[in-house]
């Protein structure tokens, strides 16, 4: 497994002993200018139609941890991603950033600060990259200040282009992108929206082997800066890039941890192998 990319911490200007009247300020300030961004779930339910699809799962995602979910078709990956956006009615508890999800509209979730991608990229193949991204970042501007030549692009338009890879490719449309670009496209309209919370259905499905590597490349960047989950059924790719991996069976947690850790846990090899896996259960087969 390929370790995350290390972080740079800022260089120290100037050093010297603590000031514990400026810790005292910090003690009283307003809790709310230090909040770090996370996930945490406890106690989520989703039942249709008396099916429970997700019982009871708690988890809690990190910024800077790049989390996968994995687990068989029904495991309720898909659809625990759902109850976090607001698709599908569940109940628990849903928190990010402090704000409780849990009941509310998709449209304000997304205010929240939570956005997501599907298998499918969900970009206008008729616009260029850059309008692609110039609407995702002006939803309040009228569509023909949007779609107008622009003179100049706004900051967070150019630094998604540069981040995602695709500043070479902003006149070009969007229909002309190979796959992979498009999901990376897609990344970028929610890096635009201030999308704080990403989760991404699936984003190497269909993509070459060149692709894969440059996305995981790009998830680790973005996950040192904002919070990341991938539901995820491609191993090899999971193994390369993840931070930390949630194994769901029947819509529960089934383990959690390091990819090494989930590798060599018996439920999951029992899960993914069958019970007569026996001795061939190791953690290399069960990869």
């Amino acid at each position: 497994m390929t370790e995350p990319m290390p972080t740079t911490a800022a260089p120290l200007i100037g050093e010297g002993s603590l000031d514990p009247d400026a810790l005292e300020t910090v003690i009283a300030a307003d809790e709310t200018r230090f909040r770090h961004d996370y996930l945490e779930i406890r106690g989520l339910r989703v039942v249709f139609d008396g099916f429970v699809a997700v019982a009871g799962v708690d988890l809690t995602v990190t910024q800077g941890d790049l989390r996968f979910l994995i687990g068989p078709n029904g495991a309720g990956k898909t659809t625990i991603v759902d109850a976090i956006t607001g698709l599908a009615p569940a109940t628990g508890s849903i928190r990010f950033g402090g704000v409780e999800l849990v009941g509310k509209a998709s449209h304000k979730v997304a205010r929240a600060g939570v956005g997501r991608t599907f298998q499918t990229a969900s970009v206008f193949d008729e616009l260029t990259v850059l309008q692609n991204l110039d609407i995702a970042a002006g939803a309040g501007r009228k569509a023909r200040v949007m779609l107008r030549r622009r003179k100049g692009i706004p900051d967070a338009v150019e630094a998604a282009l540069e981040t995602v890879g695709l500043a070479h490719a902003r006149d070009l449309p969007a229909g002309v992108l190979a796959h992979g670009q498009k999901q990376w496209l897609e990344i970028g309209m929610l890096l635009v929206q201030d999308a704080r919370l990403l989760l991404l259905d699936e984003p190497v499905a269909g993509m070459s082997q060149a692709e894969r590597e440059e996305t995981g490349q790009l998830l680790q960047r973005i996950g040192a800066q904002r919070t990341v989950v991938v539901v995820e059924h491609d191993m090899e790719f999971l193994r390369s890039f993840a931070s930390s991996v949630t194994v769901l069976h029947q819509g529960s947690v089934l383990s959690e941890g390091t990819v090494a850790q989930v590798q060599a846990d018996p439920k999951v090899v029992e899960v993914y192998l069958g019970r007569g896996a026996g001795a061939r259960g190791s953690s290399k087969e069960a990869s």
